[in-house]
């Protein structure tokens, strides 16, 4: 029998906790991303967060511990190869990423890509390196104005990019040589976990602006995952965020777009207040993708039937270049039923969140779940 009729897990995408004992392997030894926005940060304040107890996981000198922390916490620590988005929700939700994405940081991508891609959409291509989403437009979106050039870049994620101004370029115009670039990285010389569109607005440097209709294409998962369970099972599944973009909506039921992370706490009230049986699942981007790399996280904690926050990777806006990071991510559990407050074991696979809401309903992942339950200890 089902402990909760819902349950909503929020990811404040790329809120790191630090302490990963492989991060070596990654390049990011000391990186640190709650740790460091805090000590960057005198008036750093997450009210609501330490009232979840984060403090419990993460000693922070601009936050009062408080003695009155309701639900429960734990560190995770993700199993998987890589630290990008699709690695990190996947696992989440029971898939084991061994195989890596393909990534073309230090390359750019192959000119072979490249000149099937402008042949096909009949456009120049411009950019080709790694590069952030403000530099790459300062630099080359005078270009792409002008002579209706295509901007590509990548990431150190598996990723990627066209921007296309919205009024010259044009949106559909942009979605349609995402889809060919889509279709192209399927091949698995070239395959990268996503490809996005990133419209944006301006007409000239230090003006350039993303705007909110990105649109992702996703690598379909390579297995179930809970999502697709649960909905096979007759529960709502209901995605807010970038959630159906990252499963390809694999699994669900109800889509929610976003335009800020404000907007999807808002949609995620809306959501608390309706009647629906199963899982909401929430991904607040800004976190990652517009202070990225500068965030000041606050105010989570709702008042709803069991309420997971969580992260899917770091991105450490003090550490060397701009790209994510390797760190372990909070896990926080509360409900207005819990009647106490405890600290619980580290756990070595973030896959503990998609058994815990596995275990939950009462389904079952085909192949096994990966990960332990932790329904059983904070009950």
């Amino acid at each position: 029998m089902k402990k909760y009729n819902r349950i909503f897990t929020i990811v404040i995408d790329s809120l790191g906790i630090g302490n990963k004992h492989n991060m070596i392997n990654y390049g990011d030894k000391d990186a640190d991303t709650l740790g460091h926005n805090n000590d960057r940060m005198p008036e750093f304040r997450i009210p609501n967060l330490a009232k979840l107890g984060i403090i419990n996981l993460h000693p922070l000198s601009h936050v009062e511990k408080m003695g009155d922390c309701v639900g429960y916490q734990a560190r995770l620590t993700e199993a998987s190869v890589g630290k990008d988005t699709l690695t990190g929700h996947w696992e989440m939700m029971g898939l084991h990423v061994t195989n890596p994405f393909k990534t073309f940081t230090e390359t750019g991508f192959p000119q072979e890509l490249l000149d099937e891609l402008s042949k096909r959409t009949g456009r120049k291509i411009i950019g080709n390196k790694s590069a952030s989403g403000t530099e790459i437009l300062d630099e080359l979106a005078g270009q792409e104005i002008a002579a209706g050039d295509m901007i590509v870049y990548t990431s150190a994620d598996s990723v990627l990019q066209i921007c296309g101004h919205e009024e010259t370029f044009g949106l559909d115009e942009l979605c349609h040589c995402c889809e060919i670039a889509r279709e192209l990285t399927l091949r698995d010389e070239w395959k990268v976990g996503r490809v996005i569109a990133r419209p944006y607005i301006g007409y000239k440097k230090g003006e350039f602006k993303r705007t909110f209709n990105r649109q992702d294409y996703a690598l379909k998962p390579f297995g179930k995952t809970v999502l697709n369970t649960l909905k096979e099972n007759g529960f709502d599944v209901i995605s807010v965020g970038k959630i159906n973009d990252i499963f390809d909506g694999e699994g669900i039921t109800e889509v929610y777009k976003s335009k800020s992370s404000v907007r999807g706490m808002e949609q995620t009230i809306e959501i608390s207040g309706s009647d629906f049986c199963g899982l909401c699942f929430v991904n607040l981007v800004d976190f990652d993708a517009l202070w990225g790399h500068r965030r000041n996280p606050e105010g989570y904690g709702r008042e709803l039937d069991l309420l997971i926050i969580t992260a899917d990777h770091g991105n450490d806006p003090t550490y060397k270049g701009s790209d994510h990071t390797k760190e372990m991510v909070p896990f926080l559990a509360y409900s207005p039923s819990m009647e106490k407050s405890k600290i619980l074991s580290d756990q070595n696979i973030f896959a503990v969140v998609g058994a815990t809401i596995s275990d939950n309903f009462g389904v079952t992942v085909p192949g096994g779940m990966i990960g332990n339950s932790l329904l059983g200890e904070t009950c």
